[in-house]
């Protein structure tokens, strides 16, 4: 597999939220963060329908966890979905690798790091990605559904993320799924915590599903993604007076 050239650790972003910069700076990071956008939908546009699978880059190849992600990124992709991930390694690299050998599409959107991650070897199609909320945004943008695997801090924002997103009709009531009960156990206690404070709505307990099921994973999926919202797999045709392609 061929890997993009090696980008270097961009300080945009830190300087950016520091505070105020000159004028010129300031316009200088919102191309930066324009043409970085432009790059991502250009390669991502022809990936199809996705479900965005969550999880550490720290958990190794003998863990279960490992092994689990693996099973529901084959599963999904024998529902026709492309599996997407943050394309590093561990979780996000199970998830890959089994929709790869199941024969589905693979996509990863990786964020560069000077440590820890560069793109797993289970991509059909890739892009680095140099600021973390640019790559939440793709993340979000071309999936159906999302799946929780255990993970860290990152795990966390990006499932918050997503529910604050479905919570406030910024995109549509999309499934997430959180696999694992026992890893998530206290997590799910403090969000049945919040609903009885009413900090939030009860009803926003309906918008997670959780479970240690392959097998019922998917079947929440398909009743609430494929069959809800539609789902019909179309190609899209590129257009060579833009200079697309589905091999870019």
């Amino acid at each position: 597999m061929k890997t993009d050239k090696k980008i270097k650790l961009s300080k945009d972003e830190s300087l950016f939220v520091r505070g105020p910069l000159s004028r010129f700076k300031e316009l200088s990071f919102a191309f930066k963060v324009f043409f970085n956008f432009i790059k991502a939908f250009r390669k991502m546009h022809f990936i199809g329908p996705c479900v965005t699978v969550f999880g550490s880059a720290r958990f190794t190849k003998d863990s279960d966890h490992y092994k689990n992600a693996e099973k529901i990124g084959a599963a999904l992709a024998k529902t026709g979905f492309t599996v997407m991930t943050g394309g590093g390694p561990g979780i996000m690299e199970a998830a890959n690798k089994g929709a790869f050998e199941a024969g589905g599409n693979s996509v990863g959107c990786n964020i560069i790091l000077p440590f820890e991650q560069k793109p797993n070897p289970y991509l059909h199609k890739w892009i680095n990605i140099p600021y973390f909320f640019l790559r939440k945004v793709i993340l979000v943008k071309y999936s159906y559904a999302f799946v929780v695997m255990p993970g860290g801090i990152g795990t966390l924002d990006e499932l918050f993320e997503a529910l604050t997103l479905i919570q406030t009709k910024v995109i549509q009531d999309f499934p997430v799924v959180i696999f694992d009960s026992k890893y998530h156990k206290e997590l799910c206690e403090h969000i049945q915590l919040m609903a009885k404070n009413e900090s939030i709505s009860p009803k926003d307990m309906k918008l997670l599903f959780v479970t240690d099921s392959v097998e019922d994973l998917i079947t929440h999926i398909e009743s609430n993604s494929i069959k809800k919202f539609g789902l019909v797999k179309k190609q899209v045709k590129p257009k060579w007076w833009l200079g697309e392609s589905t091999n870019k």
